[in-house]
């Protein structure tokens, strides 16, 4: 019952931690929002990216290197508290957002392979300027030009995209896809998803979700047009083609990639084109960076754990954590 309880403990802590952070996470971007329209969409995707991750992040460090030491530690195992119904309760959910995280993940990840594995079977294998990762030419219904892949990426791209753009459109496009890779938006948007499943029973931080999706979007259109402001024209040029290509009511049927057009609403398809002309006629390329945006996404994270584990080896800090726990499990008494 020792361990039961700790397991108890643990879980309802972390999910109140990580629902408790995500909720200020997105009060801080809705305070941030106004200032960040003058940021590049790069640090924009980039803050957008830290807010979202650091809380769940954050809550499971919390709890590993505090929350469960104080535990081990202080907890008497003898004559130590039940697990309460309320407790119960709380952990269940807990645990039940871990389990649909991994679960929601495994599926995306099998249904992404399987779907990968079709395209292979019927792709062919072609050359394109400026994309160094292995690219393929498919026959597919809809207009196809997509990253798939996290550490080994794989461009595909539909054979009517091939037909229907202009060599400086399908370069363009292409560098637009190089933006992704880049940036390894598949592998940041497979860590949200995770960060958001674990939080599906407390949906927090949706609206950080869609605002990080449009903002990777609009970054590798920046990237796309950076060497060339004009490219942002011919970009902006693709962008119509391709959407005027997607048959009616049809939508990209991978689980995890980063698709060129992929279906988003149109005011965020009007605002891709506006942006990419505002880029082409402005007398820069690029608009300025944040401070913040310009550090690798791992950074803040890992200071974040050093700080942790530097606190968590003083006695009176996991004392103190401990009355905490103590405190909680009698409010849900």
């Amino acid at each position: 019952m020792f361990f039961l309880l700790g397991i108890c403990i643990l879980l309802a802590v972390m999910l109140a931690l990580n629902s408790i952070a995500s909720l200020v996470a997105s009060l801080v971007w809705k305070v941030l929002k106004p200032r960040a329209c003058t940021w590049s969409a790069a640090s924009q995707a980039s803050v957008l990216c830290l807010l979202r991750t650091l809380p769940v992040v954050g809550g499971v460090t919390i709890v590993a290197l505090l929350f469960a030491p104080a535990y081990l530690a202080h907890e008497p195992r003898e004559n130590h508290e039940e697990i309460t119904l309320n407790l119960a309760i709380v952990a269940f959910f807990s645990a039940l957002g871990v389990v649909l995280a991994l679960v929601r993940g495994i599926v995306s990840w099998r249904a992404t392979a399987r779907l990968t594995a079709d395209w292979l079977r019927n792709a062919e294998a072609i050359t394109l300027p400026g994309i160094t990762i292995p690219a393929f030419r498919i026959e597919h219904q809809f207009p196809v030009v997509a990253i798939v892949g996290t550490f080994r990426p794989r461009l595909f791209i539909a054979n009517q995209i091939l037909q229907s753009l202009t060599s400086d459109e399908l370069s363009a496009a292409l560098a637009h896809e190089v933006g992704h890779v880049i940036a390894r938006d598949n592998l940041k948007r497979g860590v949200l998803r995770a960060c958001r499943d674990m939080l599906l029973i407390i949906p927090c931080g949706r609206g950080l979700d869609r605002a990080w999706k449009e903002s990777s979007e609009s970054a590798a259109d920046e990237y796309a047009a950076g060497r060339d402001r004009m490219v942002g024209l011919d970009l902006a040029s693709a962008l119509v083609k391709i959407a005027r290509l997607v048959p009616y009511g049809s939508r990209p049927t991978l689980p995890a990639g980063a698709y060129f057009v992929n279906g988003e609403d149109p005011s965020g398809f009007r605002a891709r084109i506006r942006n990419l002309v505002r880029l082409a006629g402005s007398g820069s390329s690029e608009p300025p960076a944040a401070l913040i945006g310009k550090l690798p996404l791992w950074v803040p994270i890992a200071i974040l754990v050093v700080l942790l584990g530097a606190v968590s080896i003083e006695s009176h800090v996991l004392v103190l954590t401990h009355e905490v726990i103590e405190h909680a499990v009698y409010l849900l008494s």
